[in-house]
């Protein structure tokens, strides 16, 4: 796999995860795992982080071409 199709696969990948985080966040969607209820703001922070990430690899994919 080259570094240009490896750049999107990685940005979309994290753009579905971030577009899940902002689906939650719009639908206020309770997530618990083993008895823990995660709040919301870690929602927004993931969003943040996995959007930037996506952009990240997106672009580094066009500025290659």
């Amino acid at each position: 796999m080259s570094q240009k199709t490896f750049s999107l696969v990685a940005g979309v990948l994290f753009l579905l995860v971030a577009l899940g985080h902002v689906l939650r966040i719009t639908s206020g969607a309770s997530v618990v795992i083993q008895n823990t209820s995660i709040p919301m703001w870690a929602s927004w922070v993931a969003f943040v982080v996995t959007g930037c990430l996506a952009y990240e690899g997106i672009t580094l994919r066009l500025k290659s071409s």
